[in-house]
């Protein structure tokens, strides 16, 4: 008699029992995942949660460049409440953020278009166009100082054997036109890679939706405004987060192109925590002038994911 085939044995419930392997102990294969995380986490946990701990940590101190520091409480929170040097930075800083983040999307979305498209050499175009985002920031700031320089810069020569002016323009040396120009040269550097991103989101929306448009009879505009700019609403939420916090951050092309002149009007927050820390050595209150500023992009982040959410999350 086959025992393990003869129910009245208990036979059926054991054959498929002995076939069966016992779990393995510890996270199986399901938890190898954390094994391939570890190094993100680690990295992010030496290089993001731990200095964030200790600047945090640093607000609360009157911390000198040299000597020994001195708990003080919430005194920096207080004096930065009264601080119109930080507060007029950080309302030069929002202002560029406005101006350079809509020029950027624009440049952006207008190459991706012009890409999107396998035309003969879009690989060549491709390339020239993402070119500017490899270039270091301080060297493409001292790059466009010699161009932006009225003495031997290109641009300035180019308007005069034009005939629109007369003498050398000073770009750098009035407060309007030392914005424009590094808004000009932040465009330059970094449309590239917000191409790239929005190029990414074109290429996954389907061509389905286009040919059924074009058989509607929809234009390219038509296509364009009610297809890919909705399709696209995700992808915009991440450059845009991306793009205003980078130019809260700014800090380079300013101090290489400009100084924080002219007579400090492009002074910007980062600009102004660097020189109340390494400047001023008053290291406890630029931490807390960096904790506000972390506090201000969370904000600003959380109000363009709501505002760019799609309806169904």
């Amino acid at each position: 008699m086959d025992v393990l085939g003869d129910p009245a044995t208990g036979g059926a419930g054991l054959a498929p029992q002995m076939g069966r392997k016992k779990p393995r102990k510890g996270l199986g294969r399901q938890g190898a995942g954390y094994w391939f995380v570890l190094p993100c986490l680690a990295f992010t946990a030496a290089f993001f949660l731990l200095p964030l701990a200790m600047t945090i940590g640093m607000s609360f101190y009157q911390w000198p460049l040299m000597g020994v520091p001195s708990f003080n409480g919430l005194r920096n929170y207080l004096d930065l409440m009264h601080d119109e040097s930080f507060w007029g930075a950080l309302w030069f800083t929002t202002k560029y953020t406005l101006f350079v983040t809509p020029a950027i999307f624009v440049v952006a979305f207008a190459l991706a278009l012009l890409v999107k498209r396998a035309i003969r050499f879009v690989g060549i175009f491709r390339t020239a166009f993402f070119l500017p985002v490899v270039i270091g920031l301080t060297t493409a700031s001292l790059l466009w100082v010699w161009l932006f320089n009225d003495q031997v810069g290109i641009f300035s020569a180019i308007l005069m054997q034009l005939g629109i002016v007369s003498e050398p323009v000073q770009w750098l040396g009035d407060t309007n036109s030392a914005l424009a120009s590094l808004i000009v040269m932040v465009v330059w550097k970094a449309c590239g890679f917000t191409m790239v991103i929005m190029l990414v989101g074109m290429q996954a929306i389907p061509y389905d939706l286009y040919e059924a448009a074009r058989i509607d009879g929809a234009g390219w505009w038509a296509q364009q405004r009610f297809i890919t700019v909705p399709m696209m609403r995700r992808t915009f939420a991440l450059a845009l987060i991306m793009a205003v916090i980078g130019s809260y951050l700014a800090f380079e092309q300013f101090y290489v192109m400009t100084k924080g002149g002219p007579m400090n009007t492009t002074i910007t927050v980062v600009h102004w925590i660097y020189r109340a820390s390494f400047t001023y050595f008053k290291l406890g209150y630029g931490a807390a002038m960096s904790v506000v500023l972390l506090i201000v992009l969370l904000m600003l982040s959380v109000i363009q994911m709501i505002l760019l959410r799609d309806d169904d999350e």
